[in-house]
């Protein structure tokens, strides 16, 4: 247990259980809605958040956050109102925010393209105590949405005509899942960085839906997977020196790959149980009738 003694990897792993908890937590209603390249968007734009903020002395991730609660929000009304197409406004968001992330951390006395570095590709060593504060109270909204609405955002995630009709505020709640997700690029980028954010967001939900045949249990899977690849990679990337981002996205994807080789026998052995069942009901005969000729018992 040598990586708990230091407190800087005491406080990475607590970041790194908050990530891996929201990241899921709002990636499978990102999944559902097929905004999976969302998260991709934000990041981008959220550098730019990163350099206003050594730019100004402030705290880099509450300008992030800031700025990319704006992004996310702004592309949201662009797609409700038409005025252009959504992957249009997803690629300004692209090389706009990365543009100008790179121009103000360099106009700035403090930053470097190397603080840029830590930001875009996460680094243990960087987490602050204040950057602890800021995770842990950024995490708690996240949770609060996406648990406390999750039976309407499920709703109008799979059908926003059909939420609408009922009564729901759809276009409310859209704007909520756009904010929760630029809420969670900005909590995680100090863990998995900007530009590999998204992977995390979505890459355990795919695992998950692999095996789960319901949206709780692919909810619940995909933010375990979250938690257990998120420790695992920390962990991982103190004793062999390696990026963390890189580490924890790595073993996402070998999750996935493994959950789906896991799943085609599965799917037979449940195929051989209905098809089971399904003869059995057939040879059940009413008692005190006689068997048909045409059934063998």
């Amino acid at each position: 247990m040598e990586f708990l003694t230091p407190p800087f990897m005491q406080r990475a792993l607590i970041a790194a259980v908050l990530v891996g908890v929201i990241a899921p937590a709002v990636g499978v209603y990102l999944v559902q809605r097929r905004q999976a390249l969302m998260g991709d968007g934000i990041g981008h734009i959220a550098m730019t958040g990163v350099g206003l903020g050594f730019l100004l002395s402030t705290s880099p991730v509450w300008m992030a956050t800031a700025v990319a609660v704006a992004g996310a929000v702004t592309m949201e009304l662009i797609r409700w109102y038409g005025r252009t197409r959504g992957d249009i406004a997803l690629a300004m968001l692209f090389y706009g925010g990365m543009a100008g992330g790179v121009l103000l951390i360099n106009l700035s006395d403090t930053g470097s393209n190397a603080n840029l570095t830590s930001y875009l590709f996460g680094s243990l060593s960087t987490v602050a105590p204040e950057d602890i504060t800021a995770i842990a109270i950024l995490a708690a909204f996240v949770l609060l949405v996406t648990v406390g609405l999750r039976r309407q955002l499920f709703a109008v995630s799979q059908d926003e005509e059909f939420a609408r009709v009922t009564g729901l505020p759809v276009r409310f709640l859209n704007l909520l899942v756009a904010v929760t997700a630029a809420v969670t690029v900005t909590v995680a980028m100090r863990v998995v960085g900007l530009l590999l954010v998204s992977a995390l967001m979505v890459v355990p939900v795919a695992a998950a839906q692999q095996l789960a045949r319901s949206f709780r249990l692919t909810f619940v899977l995909a933010v375990v997977t979250g938690v257990v690849v998120t420790l695992a990679g920390t962990i991982t990337s103190y004793y062999q020196d390696v990026p963390p981002g890189a580490t924890i996205v790595l073993m996402a994807i070998a999750v996935f790959v493994g959950m789906t080789l896991l799943a085609a026998p599965l799917a037979r052995s449940r195929a051989r149980r209905r098809e089971t069942a399904g003869s059995r009901c057939t040879l059940e005969v009413p008692a005190g009738r006689p068997a048909p000729d045409d059934v063998r018992v």
